[in-house]
C-alpha cells in the first residue's frame, strides 16, 4: 500500500472530523442532550462511518467513505422546543425515508445521467471556499499560516502527500509554539448512551423530513457527483440503502444520520491518492480505520480538537483539497463544447447561497442541467 494512500485517508478523518465537529455539538445542545449523549452521539456516528466506509469500498472496489451530515447537523441546530427524545424519533424517521428511497430506481438513473463536466463543477463550487480559506485565515494569522504556505509549496514538489502531512504536523507544533492552541486533557473511553425515542407527529414533519431532504440534496447528490468526477460509477442503491440502515441503527445513541462523504471523499478519489485510479479504494479501509480510533475516544475528543485554532483546521482542509480542486476545476471546463452549464453549476454552487434549508450544491446541479438540457434542446 502506497504511503499517499495512507496519508489522505487520515488526513480525510482530520479534514472531516476536525471542520465539522462543532456542528454537531451545538446541534446536540439544541436538543438539550447532556454531555454523555452528545459523546454518545460522537461516538456511535463515528462507528456508523467506519462500518458503513469498510464495506462499501471493499465490496465495490471503490473510494467510498461516508460521513455524518453537516447540513443535517447544522438544520438540527437552528431547532428549538425539541428534547433529545424527539430529535432521536426523528432521526429514525429519516433513515426509514433514506431505505426507501433505496427501492426505487429512478434515483440510481438521474445520477448515472448528470454530464460529467457538471459533475466536475459542482466538486470544484464546493471545493472552492476551502481553498480561498487558506488565502484568508493565511492573512488572519500570518506567523501561523505564511511558514506552513511555504512548506507546502515546496514540499509539494517532490510529493503532494507529504506536503500535506507536513502542514498537519508542522501547524500543530507551530500552534502550540505560538501560544494560540489550548492545553489539552487526558482521554476517556466512549460510552454509548441508548435515548429512548419519542414520535412527534409534528418533529416528524418539521424536523425528520427536512433532516431527509438536506441529507439527499445536500450530502448524497454531491457525494455522487464526486465519484463520477473521479471516473467512477457509483452504486447509488446499495450506498443510500447502506447507509440509511446504519443511520438507523445509529439513532437509538444519538447520531443524527450517516451520508455518503462529498468534500472529505474527494481527498480519497483524486490522483494525489493514487496514480491508479483502480486502486484508491484502499483509503477506504484506512479511513475506517481513522474513524475506528476516534469512536474510541469520542468523549473527549471533542476537547482536544477544541484546543487546535480554527484557523489552522481552515489551512488544513484547504491545502488537502486544493490537488481535488483542481483536477475537478480542468475537468469542468478543458475540452467542453460549451462551458456555461459548468460555469453557472460552479458559480452557484461556490456562492453557498442555499434555498429553502436546500445547500447550493443541490441548487448548482439543478440549473447546471437544467443550462445543459436548454443548450441540447437549442441544438435539436
Amino acid at each position: 500500500m502506497r504511503v499517499s494512500v495512507v496519508i489522505s485517508a487520515l488526513v480525510a478523518v482530520l479534514v472531516g472530523f476536525g471542520g465539522s465537529v462543532a456542528v454537531v455539538i451545538a446541534a446536540a445542545e439544541a436538543v438539550q442532550a447532556t454531555q454523555a449523549q452528545t459523546a454518545s452521539w460522537i461516538a456511535v456516528l463515528c462507528v456508523s462511518m467506519m462500518m458503513t466506509t469498510a464495506i462499501l469500498s471493499v465490496t465495490y472496489r471503490m473510494p467510498i467513505v461516508t460521513a455524518w451530515s453537516t447540513p443535517g447537523a447544522a438544520l438540527i441546530a437552528t431547532t428549538s422546543g425539541v428534547s433529545i427524545q424527539m430529535a432521536v424519533g426523528a432521526f429514525l424517521f429519516c433513515a426509514l425515508l433514506l431505505m426507501i428511497t433505496a427501492a426505487f430506481k429512478p434515483l440510481s438513473a438521474l445520477v448515472q445521467r448528470i454530464p460529467s463536466g457538471i459533475a466536475a463543477a459542482i466538486l470544484a463550487g464546493v471545493l472552492f471556499p476551502f481553498v480561498l480559506g487558506v488565502a484568508v485565515e493565511t492573512v488572519a494569522l500570518p506567523l501561523l499560516g505564511v511558514p506552513l504556505v511555504i512548506a507546502f509549496l515546496v514540499i509539494r514538489l517532490f510529493s503532494p502527500a507529504w506536503a500535506v502531512l507536513a502542514v498537519v504536523i508542522g501547524g500543530v507544533g507551530l500552534a502550540y509554539a505560538l501560544g494560540l492552541a489550548g492545553q489539552t486533557h487526558g482521554l476517556a473511553w466512549s460510552e454509548f448512551v441508548w435515548v429512548a425515542p419519542v414520535f412527534d407527529p409534528a418533529v416528524l414533519i418539521g424536523l425528520g423530513i427536512p433532516l431527509y431532504l438536506v441529507t439527499m440534496a445536500s450530502q448524497n447528490l454531491p457525494g455522487f457527483a464526486v465519484l463520477q468526477a473521479s471516473g467512477y460509477v457509483p452504486p447509488s442503491r446499495p450506498i443510500v440503502a447502506i447507509t440509511g440502515a446504519a443511520s438507523l441503527l445509529s439513532a437509538p445513541f444519538g447520531g443524527h444520520t450517516t451520508s455518503l462523504a462529498a468534500i472529505t471523499a474527494s481527498i480519497c478519489t483524486g490522483a494525489d491518492a493514487h496514480p491508479d485510479r483502480n486502486k484508491r479504494w484502499l483509503c477506504g479501509p484506512v479511513y475506517a480505520a481513522g474513524y475506528g480510533v476516534l469512536a474510541l475516544g469520542g468523549a473527549s475528543v471533542v476537547g482536544v480538537i477544541g484546543n487546535v485554532p480554527p484557523a489552522l483546521v481552515a489551512m488544513i482542509a484547504g491545502v488537502a483539497l486544493f490537488g481535488p480542486f483542481v483536477a475537478s476545476a480542468r475537468l469542468a471546463f478543458a475540452g467542453q463544447d460549451d462551458p456555461f452549464p459548468a460555469a453557472i453549476a460552479f458559480v452557484v454552487t461556490a456562492s453557498g447561497v442555499g434555498a429553502f434549508g436546500i445547500g447550493s450544491a443541490f441548487w448548482g446541479l439543478v440549473i447546471g442541467v437544467a443550462a445543459h438540457a436548454l443548450n441540447r434542446w437549442a441544438r435539436r
